[in-house]
């Protein structure tokens, strides 16, 4: 892919905005849940899961309106650059040792914004490579866009670190980020204004008013909704992404309150951040061994059988891993989850691309986004209500574990139930190539 100039001019538009959002990511986290001051309670930390994950389930579905009337280049640019200035002053928020509505407002705004630059990512890759390479492209691309993200978060828990901890390195944090945010802003100046459209045809009706567009939107998902409902496997996959998501975020909740509140309490919050890093970096490990596994197995098993397998070994190593609340096994768990986490979602996106018709296709992934970030928010949230400052919490690991085994059986008994509408047949793995 990397032969081909423009998709390196907007692929590196993407590494580099998205190795920013991992240090932005990284200094918010590292301020809400790691401030030498601050010990944040279950209520707090499910606002902050709130703050990180609604704007791409709200605004997500809408961005498309406008990413269709306007310069996608301009897009890509000015969003990067209008977020490097949304940072730094959010940066100067959190400078100021400020944790209530202003932080929470600039990160939203942050955000936001950064869901258009990506609609806009995705919309641009067909003006940039042939068509017979778009599939490879779609593969590359995001890929790499999710190993610079983590990569960014570690470089920017390091940043923290090295500056010093408390809300100075989180700020400095930050503006590392938004530098990134600018500096992603330069390099696709570099791309043509007209280069990734839109190409609107002058014979085509005209958009309509962006209120009538929003609410065509609206309608499109509602239309969406009801042929998901009619394919039972497509519905079945996205119910075990939400389910994963669900449990996956009150895992993650329960972490972050033991490593801040349990593991290292009474010493500094740099100290419980530096060990937690190693979390993040093991469920990174998870998600890229994922990456290397599922292909192998799923040429064995069918991708519905690797999905309740997955879940089902989710929920005995929660159970057997979480209970023993020590660090060694947490970080095992992390790489778990990682390869559950990552091996659900390859199986869940190729099911639902598989037996959804394709002119519903993008109805019904807008839904998938919604379900998978709202689904993240939803479990923290609900957990927050019985979980303890400490994180440490047997009934909850019990819960987790008994949720993870009820996914599983939820997603068997949804794939085999009659479907509404017949659905087409699952296409068969081509066989190797003789050697």
């Amino acid at each position: 892919m990397l032969a081909e100039r423009e998709f390196r001019r907007l692929f590196a538009t993407r590494l580099v905005s998205q190795t920013g959002d991992g240090l932005f990511n990284a200094g918010f986290a590292a301020y809400v849940f790691f401030g030498a001051t601050t010990f944040p309670n279950p209520a707090a930390a499910a606002e902050a899961f709130a703050v990180l994950y609604l704007p791409y389930s709200l605004i997500g579905p809408f961005a498309g309106v406008f990413i269709d009337r306007w310069s996608r280049r301009q897009i890509l640019v000015w969003s990067a650059l209008i977020r490097s200035v949304m940072v730094a002053v959010t940066a100067g928020v959190v400078a100021s040792g400020n944790l209530g509505l202003p932080l929470y407002v600039g990160v939203l705004a942050v955000l936001g914004v950064n869901r258009f630059f990506l609609a806009a990512l995705s919309a641009a890759t067909p003006h940039v490579v042939a068509e017979d390479k778009l599939v490879m492209a779609n593969s590359v691309a995001p890929t790499s866009g999710t190993i610079v993200g983590f990569a960014g978060a570690i470089l920017g828990l390091a940043v923290h670190l090295v500056t010093g901890g408390g809300h100075i390195g989180s700020a400095a944090t930050l503006l590392a980020g938004g530098a990134l945010y600018a500096a992603a802003g330069i390099t696709g100046m570099t791309m043509p204004r007209d280069l990734l459209g839109p190409n609107l045809d002058p014979s085509e009706p005209q958009p309509s008013g962006v209120l009538n567009e929003v609410a065509d939107v609206a309608r499109g998902l509602a239309a969406g909704a009801r042929h998901l409902w009619e394919r039972r496997k497509a519905a079945a996959a996205i119910f075990a992404i939400g389910s994963h998501r669900f449990l996956y975020g009150i895992m993650l909740l329960m972490a972050l309150l033991l490593y801040r509140n349990y593991f290292y309490k009474g010493v500094s919050g740099n100290a419980a951040l530096g060990h937690g890093t190693l979390v993040v970096i093991t469920s990174a490990i998870g998600y890229g061994a994922a990456a290397i596994i599922t292909p192998i197995v799923t040429r064995r098993l069918s991708k519905s059988a690797w999905i309740t397998w997955l879940l089902a070994i989710g929920g005995i190593l929660t159970g057997a891993l979480g209970a023993t609340f020590q660090q060694a096994a947490f970080l095992l768990a992390g790489f778990a989850l990682g390869v559950v986490s990552q091996g659900v979602k390859i199986c869940a996106d190729t099911i639902v691309q598989q037996h959804v018709d394709d002119a519903y296709r993008g109805r019904v992934f807008s839904i998938y986004d919604m379900v998978f970030n709202a689904s993240y928010v939803a479990g923290p949230a609900i957990a927050a209500v019985f979980m303890p400052v400490t994180g440490k919490s047997y009934p909850i690991v019990v819960l987790l574990c008994v949720g993870y085994l009820l996914a599983a059986a939820g997603f068997v008994a949804m794939s085999r139930g009659p479907a509404i509408r017949p659905e087409r047949p699952e296409p068969a793995e081509p066989s190797p190539a003789p050697r």
